[in-house]
Order: C-alpha cells, then sequence, then structure tokens
C-alpha cells in the first residue's frame, strides 16, 4: 500500500483547487492510489463552511492593495491564512482503506484529523518543537506554561486542518507555519479562537533545527507515512500521477 507523494511548489491559490480537484476525480474513479499534494499559495484568506466574515479583519479594499485573495471554499472551519513559508497539505485519501485503527467499512473523518494531527506532532518533533492537540480545538499547538508572576503562557498554533469529504474521499487539508511572516495573521481572527496566537517552526525549533520549507516537507512526508502505514511514492509532475496507467499500485 503506497500514498502518491507530489510537491507542486508555490502555485496560486485557484490553479491548486484545480489540480486538487483533478486528483479527487481521479482518486473516485480508482485511477489512482491515495495522493499527498504538498505545496505553498502566494498570500490568501480561505473561508471555511463554519466560517464567519466577522473573522476577517482587513478590509476588502485593503487585501486588493495587497494583492491578497479571499476564497470562500466547501472544507471544514473557520477562516485562515497561507502564505509563503507555509507547508500546505493537501491529502486525497478513500476513507474506506485499511487504515490503522480504522473501525468499521471506513475511517471516520474526525479519525482521520486526528491522524493528521499526529504526523504533524511528530514532524514537528523532529525539529525540536514540542506539540500537541487541544480538545475541541483542531491543528496542532505548542505547550503553553507558566509566566512571572505566576500567569500563564497560552499555546500558540503552528498548524491549522480542515478537510471535506465527498464520496468517502478526502480533500483540503492542513496548513504548517514553517517560515511564514506572522504579521499576516493579524489580517484575520485564525480559525475564529480569539484567545490563542499563532507560531512557526522557525520560532520554536531548537537554533540547531534549522527549519527550512525543504525539510518541513520531507519531516511531514515521512511521518504521514508511518501514521498511515503506508510507503511514500514520489511524483516528479500532475501528468506523470494522472498518466493512464501509472497512478495505481
Amino acid at each position: 500500500m503506497l500514498i502518491h507523494l507530489l510537491n507542486l511548489g508555490r502555485v496560486p491559490y485557484v490553479e491548486g483547487l484545480e489540480i486538487q480537484a483533478r486528483v479527487v476525480a481521479a482518486r473516485k474513479q480508482g485511477l489512482i492510489d491515495d495522493t499527498l499534494l504538498l505545496l505553498e499559495h502566494p498570500p490568501v484568506i480561505t473561508l471555511g463552511r463554519n466560517s464567519s466574515r466577522a473573522n476577517v479583519l482587513a478590509s476588502d479594499e485593503f487585501l486588493a492593495q495587497r494583492g491578497v485573495e479571499l476564497h470562500e471554499i466547501n472544507r471544514g472551519g473557520d477562516v485562515t491564512y497561507h502564505g509563503p513559508g507555509q507547508l500546505v497539505g493537501y491529502p486525497i485519501v478513500d476513507l474506506r482503506g485499511n487504515f490503522p485503527g480504522k473501525r468499521g467499512p471506513h475511517l471516520g473523518p474526525v479519525d482521520f484529523v486526528r491522524m493528521l494531527e499526529e504526523a504533524l506532532i511528530r514532524a514537528c518533533a523532529d525539529f525540536g518543537v514540542m506539540a500537541k492537540r487541544i480538545p475541541k480545538c483542531t491543528g496542532v499547538w505548542t505547550f503553553g506554561g507558566a509566566a512571572d508572576p505566576g500567569g500563564k503562557i497560552p499555546e500558540k498554533k503552528l498548524a491549522a486542518i480542515g478537510v471535506h469529504v465527498s464520496q468517502g474521499v478526502t480533500s483540503h487539508g492542513f496548513a504548517l507555519n514553517v517560515t511564514t511572516d506572522l504579521r499576516d495573521f493579524e489580517w484575520i481572527i485564525p480559525c475564529g479562537i480569539r484567545d490563542r496566537g499563532v507560531t512557526s517552526l522557525e520560532l520554536e525549533a531548537d537554533a540547531a533545527a534549522e527549519p527550512t520549507m525543504e525539510r518541513a516537507m520531507h519531516a511531514t512526508a515521512r511521518n504521514f507515512g508511518r501514521v498511515f502505514a503506508r510507503q511514500m511514492l514520489w511524483c516528479d509532475w500532475v501528468e506523470q500521477l494522472l498518466a493512464p496507467g501509472n497512478g495505481r499500485s
């Protein structure tokens, strides 16, 4: 069993959605195996199914002046930001496959999200960053701590997660802040959560870890394969993946 791995580099958000749609259609038809798309986007704000426009703090005029696109999409979750230095992953996975811990005929969407969180928690650990889940706050978070005198340092979000499931096949996925300019998150209330901020691997990692997009990509793909108990098989470009006879193991 395998998962195809395709690094698209930095692509406009609409182009990424189009590629994702092609891969999802091929997966639904059984023409390819499960696939993980890894990429970056230029600055863009997306609103999920449960989002509130009030969580976008910047005006349309402000965003337009800076070339920041805004898209309403069908993933779960609230508002989020994508931009350079952020590793975005679109896992296109048939939940009816054989996965660790699967109960019943398919893997539940919540269980799938928990597995995504686990893969990202392990990837963060590869850079010396201890991360965790927070109940009812989907995503991957740093550990909080005590502050002087006697206060509490809240957790900060390292990765946002929002997925969509159609005919048992997933789309959309996760966004891990690697070297992201965190000032751009001031344009929104990330995921609608007001009492916790965001951070990045670059800020949290050990000095010797030197997180880069390439290293984060490899760490994420490696741990994704471990958590989902699949071999990761590299593809060089989309057409190679979708070529007849090339997409099935």
